[in-house]
Parts: structure tokens; C-alpha cells; sequence
């Protein structure tokens, strides 16, 4: 999984075609035609409300691949000390949450040669502890 590049129509027409979903019940569920679904399936991109709805019919979270990009790509957020930030009405999530998955897509860049832990640690901001134990833990 490529977590630099998302395609989501291509992901979500992958996931119908793992759950074997008619496309009849889809058509029922957006209330659209088949034309309309198959222009979803080539969208880069796709409306939240959309993108909610596949994750309610196809039983995925699609938004998690969002979340794995920005804990992957996104700049640390520095906070400037000359200006106070404004308590916000938005929830706080962790940045620093690393799922299964992102830990697989680590091991697979060091294991393949295409990073060096070094590098996984320099570029994704991993600390060296949590690499480490995340080698003791999980490879065998």
C-alpha cells in the first residue's frame, strides 16, 4: 500500500471486488446509476459524505488511509512561543499513533533496501526507541 499516493476510487473499487459486492446494491445504496459508480472508481479523490457512505456500505475505514499519510508526511507542527495558540472546539488526536499497517509499510521500506533505518527514523520522525522495539516485538 502506497500511503504517498492515494488513489481512493481505485481503492475502493479493489475493496468491492475483495467483497464481491453487486453492483445493483450499490446503485441502490448511492441511488445512482452504474455510469455514476464507475466515475467514482476513477476519482482520485472523492466528497467526504461520499467517502462515508463506502466506508458504511464496504464495512472500511477509507479515512484511515488519510490519517496514515499525514502520520507518515506531514510536517511536525511547531508551536511558536511568542504567540499563544487558542484553545480549539475541534477534538485532539494523537499524531504519534502508529497502526499495524504503518508499521508493516516501515518494515517493508528497511527490508526491501529502499531506506535504511536511519533514514525511516530521520524521515517519519520515528523515534529510535519505538523502531527499536517495534523490531523486537514484531520480527521474528
Amino acid at each position: 500500500m502506497d500511503f504517498k499516493e492515494i488513489h481512493i476510487g481505485k481503492m475502493i473499487k479493489k475493496r468491492v471486488t475483495e467483497c464481491e459486492m453487486d453492483t445493483s446494491r450499490i446503485c441502490n445504496f448511492f441511488k445512482c446509476t452504474v455510469e455514476e459508480i464507475e466515475k467514482m472508481y476513477e476519482e482520485k479523490g472523492l466528497d467526504s459524505e461520499i467517502l462515508l457512505k463506502w466506508c458504511k456500505i464496504l464495512g472500511y475505514d477509507f479515512f484511515r488511509i488519510y490519517s496514515q499519510h499525514l502520520i507518515l508526511y506531514s510536517p511536525p507542527f511547531k508551536i511558536e512561543t511568542k504567540k499563544k495558540l487558542k484553545k480549539s472546539l475541534l477534538p485532539k488526536f494523537r499524531k504519534n499513533i502508529y497502526t499495524k499497517e504503518i508499521i508493516d509499510f516501515i518494515f517493508e521500506q528497511i527490508d526491501s533496501g529502499k531506506m535504511t533505518k536511519n533514514e525511516v527514523i530521520k524521515r517519519y520522525r520515528i523515534p529510535k526507541t519505538t523502531l527499536y522495539k517495534w523490531i523486537s516485538k514484531y520480527k521474528k
